[in-house]
């Protein structure tokens, strides 16, 4: 069968085809439309739906929107409590009324479709069948926590057989999404898009106020109570123009250490209920490698898959692979990430031709990349179908040599971020025991923290964090060679078997995705050397 999943309701719409349960495509919208997060997630937004990064997996396929025997819509307008406290106020019946009309939003995006395919999932199962259903093992537990679905906001369960079976929901208000939401926006940063930011600022505070937050934020059974925080008793609102001070890591230390806690608490009761040794997980909270890895050493699963598209644009695969199941098809495991979309070499070549740039085609790229970065020059790589998801895995990043501290400085400048965020290493799978630990290994997808063999700390401080850890991301030379041939090439002349990795683009950006935009964030931003497809353009 033939199975649309598209994600519209709140942020980062997208789109993902699977075809006789398999994965074929998947894009994020902001990839096309060049708007970062592809929408605010306001009720007024709800109409628009992912219609380049649909028709795109359509062509992808070679079929057209009449083809198509279901679409998934990863929220189900059945499901919302009218005036239940976490949705957004008065408006939330607008959304609720944009979701029941998808049907008619997506005929008119997509010329042909019969709007009876349209089949709504409830958004928290597409979360979960976008992990379990694309793991690398079978029968597992699942756990699903983001910022909101319908009107819950966290689902445990498991799947036996393709089938998910509920174990437990946590209806709203109560939410750790929300709740790290709420704690973003008072730190000033954008909610709903700069969480991240969060976790990497409590690496520089203590959890001193970890108690006065738990009081609030805890356990209740297999679910959990987030009651209101009154943020200003610990730190001050951050101001636009200011800068985060001690007591705003402090404050961000201790919501992280407690998000945590309440996390393995969680892990540990659905352990108890279903008896499964894998977890596979997914929503906007699963993207918090920390938390992640803290589940991996201290909780009771022998492995844990989070979705590498974890956040609301994995719920668009997760809405086909679901159908799909319901179907009687079975997905396939996930593969890689590298779903979106690729140019031939000759197209490559002719956007070059088009940018009236110079460039050159070397007898091989990795060997001229390599030698850039031991010169310590940064790298722009663009290589292969780009990712689908918000990390750069090898295929739009920015490289530098590890080696030399000042490089984060110099890319976050280059990217025009806060300097207290860190970069992260791309390693070869073979060497990366020898150097990080705690988190698993192998880890393709850059969802786990890492810490850092003391010993490796003063080689590669670039990419070491001030609290001793890294964001891993593995290089398996069979799924990635032309990377591992880089990462080889580089180790060979510096002894370093480590590269600088970062997402391709600038601050409030989507990443890269076509020629075009390549050449646009190398030609704006101080980047030495444009790796893209087998040419490379340089700097004067």
């Amino acid at each position: 069968m033939r199975i649309l999943g598209v994600n519209a309701v709140f942020h980062d719409p997208a789109a993902a085809l699977v075809v006789d349960g398999e994965i074929v495509a998947a894009a994020e919208e902001e990839r096309f439309s060049r708007r970062k997060h592809g929408k605010r997630p306001v009720p007024f937004s709800a109409w628009e739906q992912p219609a380049e990064a649909a028709a795109w997996c359509l062509a992808e396929a070679g079929i057209s929107a009449q083809d198509l025997d279901a679409v998934g819509y990863s929220y189900d307008p059945a499901l919302v409590e009218p005036g239940l406290a976490g949705h957004d106020g008065k408006n939330e019946c607008l959304r609720t009324d944009f979701a029941r009309r998808a049907p008619a939003f997506l005929k008119a995006a997509l010329p042909g479709l019969d709007p009876a395919t349209v089949r709504f999932v409830r958004h928290h199962v597409a979360h979960a069948a976008s992990a379990a259903l694309a793991a690398p093992f079978d029968d597992c537990a699942v756990l699903v926590a983001d910022g909101r679905g319908e009107s819950t906001s966290y689902l445990a369960g498991e799947y036996r057989d393709g089938k998910f079976e509920e174990l437990a929901e946590q209806r709203l208000p109560h939410s750790l999404g929300l709740m790290y939401e709420d704690l973003t926006e008072h730190l000033g940063f954008a909610r709903s898009s700069d969480e991240y930011k969060v976790m990497a600022l409590a690496s520089y505070g203590k959890p001193r106020f970890l108690d006065r937050i738990a009081e609030s934020v805890h356990t209740n059974g297999l679910g959990f109570r987030t009651d209101e925080i009154d943020w200003a008793s610990f730190a001050p609102a951050v101001e636009p123009g200011q800068e985060p001070g001690q007591v705003h890591a402090d404050l961000t230390a201790s919501v992280q250490r407690c998000l945590e806690d309440v996390l393995l608490e969680l892990a540990a009761k659905i352990h108890e209920h279903t008896g499964h040794t894998d977890l596979a997980m997914a929503g906007g909270i699963a993207l918090n490698c920390v938390a992640n890895t803290r589940l991996h050493a201290e909780g009771p699963f022998d492995r844990i898959w989070v979705q590498p598209a974890a956040g609301d644009a994995g719920t668009a695969l997760g809405a086909a692979l679901q159908l799909a199941a319901d179907f009687g098809e079975r997905g396939r495991p996930m593969t890689g990430a590298d779903l979106g979309r690729g140019w031939t070499d000759d197209q490559l070549e002719n956007a070059l031709k088009t940018a009236n740039v110079r460039y050159e085609r070397p007898d091989d790229v990795a060997e001229a990349v390599a030698e850039a970065l031991a010169e310590d020059r940064i790298v722009a790589w663009f290589q292969g179908r780009s990712e689908f998801g918000p990390r750069a895995l090898g295929h739009r990043s920015l490289l530098a040599h590890p080696g030399h501290e000042a490089n984060l400085e110099r890319l976050n400048d280059v990217k025009g971020r806060e300097q207290f965020r860190p970069v992260a290493p791309m390693v070869l799978a073979e060497r990366a025991g020898e150097i990080f630990s705690r988190g698993p290994l192998p880890s393709p997808y850059m969802l786990f923290v890492h810490d850092v063999a003391p010993k490796w700390r003063d080689r590669i401080p670039a990419v070491t964090h001030v609290d001793g850890t890294a964001r891993v991301q593995t290089v398996d030379p069979g799924e990635e060679p032309l990377v591992a041939r880089m990462l080889g090439a580089f180790e060979r002349r510096t002894g370093v078997p480590a590269v600088v990795n970062t997402s391709l683009n600038t601050a409030g950006r989507p990443m890269v995705d076509s020629p075009r935009d390549a050449l646009e964030c190398f030609g704006s931003a101080p980047i030495d050397l444009l790796a893209l497809g087998p040419f490379v353009v340089r700097r004067p």
